[in-house]
């Protein structure tokens, strides 16, 4: 109780003690020196130099009488102040407002002031000196901070920024100019909405098209025999780079009229939907009318198409197979647009070769090619298994040969497919000796993946090997053209890493390697290891802390294995091997669909190359 008492009298001496030091000492006993006044920028004895700011928003020749008179305002403005020196008159004609950038005027204007070389800036108002408010707020600010510090008059708000109590002001003007911007891209964009919804397209120039008195666009043929050459050249399997080379030793002309011909400038032609006679309303637009920087419109905004909007210079199915091909060029498609080719005779029948370069093709086009060509005599049959048991053998039904995969996987072949690559092991490349590449197959029907040599030249081939000291090593293949199709025609999940096992056949002199793909190692990351993750057709194999379980078919956790004699006689090992005639390099047959693209029949192509090459 005494301890609380102390305490409680020594915070009253506290208070006590500020309240006698506030009460402060007699006025008399103090020298006051004050402050100098604030000089009147207007009424200075002070040299000042000043530089003037003048924008006006477009280049529009009719706006050039606002610049004149602005300009002309300025100097009779400097000139009725004796103690101001005009310096210069800076002017940025056609620039918006909302953005420092483009802005070369304002900037050299800026970057005098901290040279040294202005004392004073004059411009007409807010928003004649910036419609963003962080640019005008921070630039003031700076300017007033400087030694000695610079001001800015905004004349029509009376408004001059080393004046105490101008920022407040200054704020909610720019502000408001900010907010006006705002208004008008919301007006502008409505308005163009609104075009568009009727069909009233803009339609800029474009090699091979003029308008006409109304606006319409109408062919100029000499143009039109450059943008089909370009087309023609293109499907035929040249580069953009190829193209436009060609073009400057032509010397073809671009709209503009330059000679000088760019990969950028010929792939802007083939992916101009207007030669085909279509016009596509807002490819791009601009998200933020503060920085006016223009984005790819990927359905942000809504899109306007109007087909067969005036006549065409190639067709529709030309310009549509260029877009495929121009896609797929990222994967190393060079050639003519790709058709998927099924084996229609030998021990692959029915086989369709993988195409390593194009994205094109899905799931239903591998599995309708698969049984695209009938059958014939030499195309091999559901081979079937019959058990028997002679005299003096072991009978061995009701035995079950235990799964490879559970065991180390040393001298086995096998391939791991992930989203993006597919790579095979030592032991696969040591099946074909001196081989770096080879042609992928598969059967959707009959789930077998399969492998067979080839060479470079091969446009399907990929390299799976690469010599390193006379050995052949294992590399990496690149697969994100054709993989995600597989994994939708395997019905796998993309998330996951899945190894198939191997085996060689041979016949005589011809060999090939296939993989079951109902044999799956399925690797599933221990992130994803959750019953919703997990599919619903396997079994975790283990448990436990790991970087990645490993799960089979859900239907192996009722047996060790195949029976005995199953396994022996697998049906995809029999079937190859009880074929009379192998023939394992067949080339296979072209599908096709009745919704291809009518292309441009090669030969036409290469004629008319030929014809305008001149």
């Amino acid at each position: 109780m005494k301890i609380s008492e102390e305490r409680a009298g020594k915070i009253i001496s506290q208070k006590q003690k500020i309240r006698e030091r506030y009460k402060g000492i007699n006025a008399e006993m103090l020298d006051v020196i004050p402050a100098l006044p604030q000089e009147d920028v207007y009424n200075t004895s002070k040299k000042l130099r000043v530089g003037v700011y003048a924008r006006v928003s477009t280049d529009d020749p009719r706006q050039t009488s606002s610049y004149e008179l602005q300009k002309n305002h300025y100097e009779d403005v400097v000139n009725r102040h004796e103690n101001w020196i005009l310096v210069k008159i800076y002017a940025d004609e056609g620039i918006s407002g909302t953005s420092l950038q483009h802005r070369d005027a304002f900037l050299e204007m800026i970057a005098d002031c901290k040279a040294g070389k202005l004392d004073l800036i004059i411009t007409k108002t807010v928003a004649r000196f910036a419609r963003n408010v962080i640019d005008c707020i921070g630039i003031a600010r700076e300017l007033s901070a400087m030694n000695p510090p610079i001001g800015i008059i905004f004349e029509t708000e009376n408004i001059y920024t080393l004046n105490r109590n101008s920022e407040m002001s200054l704020s909610l003007i720019a502000t408001l100019a900010q907010e006006e911007s705002h208004t008008k891209s919301e007006i502008m964009n409505a308005s163009i909405e609104m075009r568009f919804r009727r069909g009233i397209f803009l339609t800029p120039p474009l090699l091979g098209y003029d308008h006409d008195e109304d606006g319409n666009l109408v062919i100029n043929e000499e143009e039109a025999k450059t943008v089909r050459l370009i087309f023609f050249l293109y499907l035929y399997g040249y580069s953009t780079q190829k193209i436009a080379d060609i073009l400057t030793e032509l010397g073809r002309r671009t709209k503009p009229g330059n000679t000088k011909w760019s990969a950028g400038t010929v792939l802007n032609i083939l992916q101009n939907e207007r030669s085909c006679g279509d016009v596509l309303a807002r490819k791009t637009f601009t998200p933020n009318y503060l920085d006016h920087k223009s984005k790819k419109n990927r359905q942000y905004r809504n899109q306007y198409r109007q087909k067969d909007h005036h006549e065409p210079i190639v067709t529709r199915d030309d310009f549509l197979a260029v877009q495929q091909m121009i896609y797929n060029a990222k994967y190393g498609n060079k050639s003519i647009l790709p058709k998927l080719h099924v084996i229609d005779n030998g021990v692959l029948y029915g086989y369709v070769i993988i195409n390593p370069r194009w994205s094109g093709f899905h799931a239903e086009d591998y599995a309708n090619a698969s049984v695209y060509v009938p059958a014939t005599e030499n195309s091999p049959a559901d081979a079937s298994i019959k058990i028997e048991t002679h005299s003096g053998e072991f009978d061995l039904r009701g035995y079950e040969v235990a799964r490879g995969q559970y065991f180390s996987h040393t001298g086995k072949a096998t391939v791991t497919f992930t989203k993006h690559t597919i790579k095979f092991n030592t032991e696969s490349i040591k099946k074909f000796p001196q081989c770096s590449y080879v042609e992928m197959l598969v059967h959707p029907d009959k789930k077998i993946f399969s492998i067979r040599s080839t060479t470079k030249e091969n446009r399907n081939g990929v390299q799976w090997a690469k010599l390193h000291e006379d050995v052949f090593l294992p590399r990496t293949i690149s697969g994100k053209a054709f993989l995600p199709t597989l994994f939708t025609l395997f019905e796998w999940n993309t998330a996951y890493r899945y190894r198939l096992t191997g085996h060689l056949l041979q016949n005589n002199t011809e060999s090939i390697l296939i993989y079951n793909l109902c044999d799956t190692e399925i690797f599933i990351s221990s992130d994803n290891m959750n019953e919703d993750a997990l599919p619903s057709s396997t079994t975790p194999f283990t448990t436990g802390v790991k970087k990645e379980i490993v799960a089979y078919p859900a239907e192996w956790a009722a047996n060790f294995g195949e029976n005995y004699y199953a396994q022996s006689k697998a049906s995809e090992i029999t079937e190859f091997l009880g074929h009379p005639n192998w023939n394992i390099l067949a080339n296979g047959t072209a599908v096709v669909k009745e919704d291809d693209l009518a292309v441009t029949n090669p030969t036409v192509i290469s004629d008319s190359i030929k014809k305008n090459n001149k």
